[in-house]
């Protein structure tokens, strides 16, 4: 076997494992906490730099 061959192999098997693991709920609350961190930091920033002014 190729040593090319055997990263795929693994890694198709690690991100096959991994995707059994990953449930909607678990997808869901990434993209709501993405969200929400993203809010945040734009309203400090804005924040921030009014208070510079």
């Amino acid at each position: 076997m190729n040593t090319n061959e055997i990263r795929a192999g693994t890694l198709g098997g690690t991100l096959c494992s991994i995707w059994a693991s990953i449930t909607l709920g678990d997808l869901l609350q990434t993209v709501i906490m993405a969200a929400l961190g993203t809010l945040v930091s734009y309203a400090m920033s804005r924040l921030l730099q009014r208070g510079r002014r």
